[in-house]
């Protein structure tokens, strides 16, 4: 029985409601991945940080074993443009004191005012950097 194509992503964000909120009443801090990954790097907490990036590079053999396919992952762009976002990302996530999963997902639902600017900032980055770099063509 094929699924429909939907599902996945509703299941997906499902799953990341219900994960973020454990982990705020569990641990009490957000679950932010540049928080985590930074904490881990740092050797802090190295159980429960480690746990949760295993948890979300497990996410596609999960995936894979309900679905029975492997998720599709289409990159357009040059890897040089590819690795320079990964920084600029990073080096963003850094200023603004964490990233989406962070502020999107769990400070906007906590009605945080740094996360609704925070949120509001990388929409309006991203519709800028992605018409900038159509209109360059790259």
């Amino acid at each position: 029985m094929e699924l429909p194509q939907y599902l996945s992503a509703l299941i997906g964000g499902m799953l990341i409601g219900l994960s973020t909120t454990m982990f705020l009443l569990f641990n009490g801090r957000v679950a932010g991945i540049s928080g985590i990954v930074g904490r881990l790097a740092q050797g802090l907490n190295i159980g429960l940080n480690a746990a949760f990036v295993l948890g979300l590079t497990l996410g596609p053999l999960l995936f894979q074993g309900l679905s029975g396919r492997w998720p599709e992952v289409t990159i357009t762009s040059s890897w040089p443009l590819v690795i320079c976002a990964g920084f600029l990302v990073g080096f963003g996530t850094r200023m603004g004191s964490g990233c989406t999963s962070g502020h999107g997902v769990l400070g906007l639902a906590r009605f945080s005012r740094r996360s609704i600017v925070a949120v509001v900032t990388f929409l309006t980055t991203g519709i800028a950097a992605v018409t900038i770099l159509r209109v360059c063509g790259l």
